[in-house]
């Protein structure tokens, strides 16, 4: 979701090549056109979808908000299909929706139905604060960038623009949480990634100190890492002598080693739980656990449980070989093991992403609306397009702007649907001529 930043220096000298603006054609002024016309239907669309709870774990909700995106994109020319996810997996599944043909480059636009809200979260479905302003689950992660997808493709559809074009729109189910394995939850996706030349995702839009739009050409992978630590329980009388140091130093040891000496641009490391004494207990699935011990007893277990996220691969090498290197250095009475999971992969600043991002600007700045900046990768979570990102350029942050994303004040500003759709639709266009 779309949050305040700054843009460093790298990246604005980066992306220099300021758009000149020129004049739109007859056909791209009839898609801006089309885009405004339909701006209150958008807005209904955007209601319709969001007065749905559509929590990952809600299938029914999610399948539900499908449909509706459904119905639109027929009435648009596309064949619809949905890919049921294995019943273990406890996932509803993906919307996917083609039209075929062979002119320009082929599309692939990704949007998700899930949100964060469950049935019984604390927020509303939906609340109309202003004019320009409303407040629900997830109106703007996502289901308004869905209906800026939408939106943009109803305006070519309407201007003639889509005939003999290839387009795939992948709506999945679970981007809040992927399904696992992942190579089930996302391998239609990947797959459909191989048929395309462009994937354009439509997650929030992300508004600059100065108000400029910025669009995503870059994500750190997500990736988690699995810290054990065993001490020699003893009385406590006997701490830093016959009884060792105890799992609890060895710990704090090793996470202030981390933090001091895995040092690099980009990288971070979060120990998000940790439980140590003499009786650890840890419930895996659901992240918790117990913790028993005295004060007098020099604990013997650590388990420590932690978020990792790295720019690219060679960094996460770098990292890993240095994380072990620093757990291989026990102190007296202690041992320690590291293990690590990866999640999503990186989606990494490439000259076809920048290239993207350029093309987008320049047609924002052609329809009145401005230039486009870069958001810096380390400013984005996790999101689908980085599965797809190592196969074709790809470009994010397409959708809607707006704040408060995952909590209870999450709202959309309305007026922004119809800016990201004209840009998003022109883009479109020019990559399909």
């Amino acid at each position: 979701m779309p949050r305040k930043l700054v843009l460093p220096l790298v990246l604005t000298a980066l992306l220099a090549t300021a758009a000149q603006a020129q004049s739109l054609s007859p056909t791209e002024q009839r898609i801006a056109d089309e885009v405004k016309a339909w701006q209150p239907e958008a807005i209904k669309l955007l209601e319709r979808s969001s007065r749905i709870n559509s929590g990952t774990f809600n299938l029914a909700g999610v399948r539900a908000v499908g449909e509706v995106y459904r119905r639109e994109l027929e009435a648009l020319g596309f064949k619809t299909a949905w890919i049921d996810m294995p019943p273990d997996m406890k996932r509803a599944g993906h919307l996917v929706a083609n039209r075929m043909g062979k002119q320009g480059k082929r599309l692939l636009l990704l949007g998700h139905l899930d949100t964060v809200f469950e049935p019984d979260a604390p927020a509303p479905l939906w609340e109309r604060e202003s004019e320009t302003t409303a407040r629900g689950q997830g109106v703007g992660d996502m289901k308004g960038g869905n209906v800026v997808a939408i939106a943009a493709l109803r305006a070519l559809h309407h201007a003639g623009a889509l005939e003999n074009t290839t387009v795939t729109v992948v709506f999945t189910g679970d981007e809040e949480e992927a399904g696992h394995p992942r190579d089930i939850s996302r391998r239609d996706l990947i797959e459909l990634a191989r048929l395309s030349d462009v994937a354009l995702s439509f997650e929030g839009a992300v508004t600059g100190p100065d108000g400029q739009p910025m669009a995503t050409v870059g994500r750190r992978a997500t990736a988690f890492f699995d810290l054990d630590i065993k001490g020699r329980q003893g009385h406590s009388q006997g701490v830093f002598g016959p009884a060792g140091y105890g799992a609890v130093y060895e710990a704090a040891r090793i996470l202030d080693a981390f933090r001091q000496q895995v040092v690099e641009p980009g990288l971070t490391f979060n120990p998000g739980v940790i439980l140590g004494g003499t009786d650890v207990t840890f419930d895996e699935a659901n992240a918790k656990g117990t913790a028993a011990g005295k004060t007098n007893v020099v604990a013997n277990t650590v388990t420590v449980r932690g978020d990792l996220r790295y720019l690219d691969y060679a960094q996460r090498d770098r990292a890993h070989a240095r994380m072990r290197e620093i757990v291989a250095q026990g102190l007296p009475g202690a041992s320690a093991s590291i293990g690590f999971r990866d999640s999503y992969p990186p989606m990494a600043v490439t000259p076809g992403n920048l290239r993207l991002l350029e093309l987008y600007s320049q047609a924002s700045s052609d329809a009145g609306l401005g230039t486009v900046g870069a958001v810096p990768a380390t400013m984005r979570g996790a999101g689908d397009i980085q599965f797809v990102a190592p196969i074709v350029d790809s470009l994010d942050g397409l959708g809607a702007s707006g704040g408060g994303a995952h909590s209870p004040n999450e709202h959309v500003d309305l007026t922004s649907l119809e800016r990201s759709a004209i840009r998003a639709a022109l883009l479109m266009y020019r990559l399909t001529r």
